[in-house]
């Protein structure tokens, strides 16, 4: 392999770990921010299931894919938030301080 190959590939490494680190930092922020609707009586058990299926699914060792490519469990973990934040009234969504319920 050549040089020039060589560091092609590490920086595609590079850009991909950024990438899957800042993705990893945004569902923290939404996490911490969801965490307040988990305990709202309005909002399907259902959901709440779908969401800490998906918190147990992220921390468990067995995976889709291995643990250091994190791929498959932030989809995991987005598709439960997006699926929570659509199941949330409009008026615990105001209180929430949330604008857009479409996220």
């Amino acid at each position: 392999m050549s040089e020039g190959t060589s560091t092609l590939l590490w920086v595609a490494a590079a850009v991909f770990l950024v990438a899957t680190v800042a993705a990893v930092v945004v569902l923290v922020v939404k996490l911490v921010r969801t965490r307040r609707l988990l305990a709202d009586t309005n909002i399907p058990m259902s959901k709440k299931v779908l969401f800490w299926g998906a918190i147990a699914y992220l921390v468990f060792p067995v995976d889709l894919m291995p643990d250091p490519v994190l791929i498959d469990d932030i989809g995991v973990l987005m598709l439960a938030l997006r699926s929570l934040n659509k199941a949330v009234p409009e008026g615990i969504a105001r209180r929430a301080g949330r604008r857009d319920r479409r996220n």
